[in-house]
């Protein structure tokens, strides 16, 4: 009787499992991006004299990461359009126009991850969809881990950071934005650089 009970235990325990309602694995973490801590730079080259340098000053995101696994999941971001800055106000206002970003008809820039490869414990791609100008296109984003851990400032609940570097080219003219690309006055490859600081929730 001892024994049938035993077997009885396993075969329910092993459709426990199957059934998923055994003892739950670790679930990653989820992080948002501080806004205090999220820079958006750009940088567009000028008639081929000089690059203009520029900034989109407001954005929010977040994601899920597990640290065990280096696993990357969820990202999405958003980043307000009128926030750019080049400093200099009649140029941030025609880049707000229409013949840019068209702030006024699109407020928003937004990426949604739609995957990501590991390449080491500190880089990676994240390949997703970028909207601008209500245009989705695909892109990848170059990836590096500058630090995870509790951030020294004990007051800071909660206080585990992740800080990380993105990189990337979007070709303008691929969301619209076609002004002065043809005579070479605007360049239409933009890179971008994108810092971060994430909080653990």
């Amino acid at each position: 009787m001892g024994r049938q009970r035993n077997v009885l235990i396993a075969g329910l325990t092993c459709l426990a499992i199957v059934a998923g309602i055994g003892p739950a694995a670790a679930q990653p973490r989820e992080y948002t991006i501080d806004p205090n801590h999220f820079s958006i730079a750009f940088a567009v080259e000028h008639i081929g004299y000089a690059a203009v340098h520029g900034l989109f000053t407001e954005g929010q995101g977040h994601f899920a990461y597990d640290e065990e696994t280096g696993e990357l999941s969820d990202l999405e971001a958003t980043i307000q359009t009128a926030s750019v800055f080049t400093g200099h106000e009649r140029r941030d206002n025609h880049v707000r126009g229409g013949d840019f970003l068209d702030a006024e008809n699109h407020p928003e820039i937004h990426f949604v991850m739609t995957g990501a490869e590991r390449l080491s414990d500190t880089t990676g791609l994240v390949h997703g969809d970028l909207t601008i100008r209500g245009v989705t296109q695909p892109v990848t984003l170059e990836v590096t881990l500058n630090k995870i851990e509790d951030y020294p400032f004990p007051a800071s609940n909660p206080n585990h950071v992740i800080g990380a570097t993105v990189s990337t080219t979007v070709r303008r003219s691929d969301f619209g934005m076609t002004y002065a690309v043809e005579n070479g006055w605007v360049g239409d490859e933009v890179p971008l650089t994108i810092a971060f600081e994430a909080i653990g929730q």
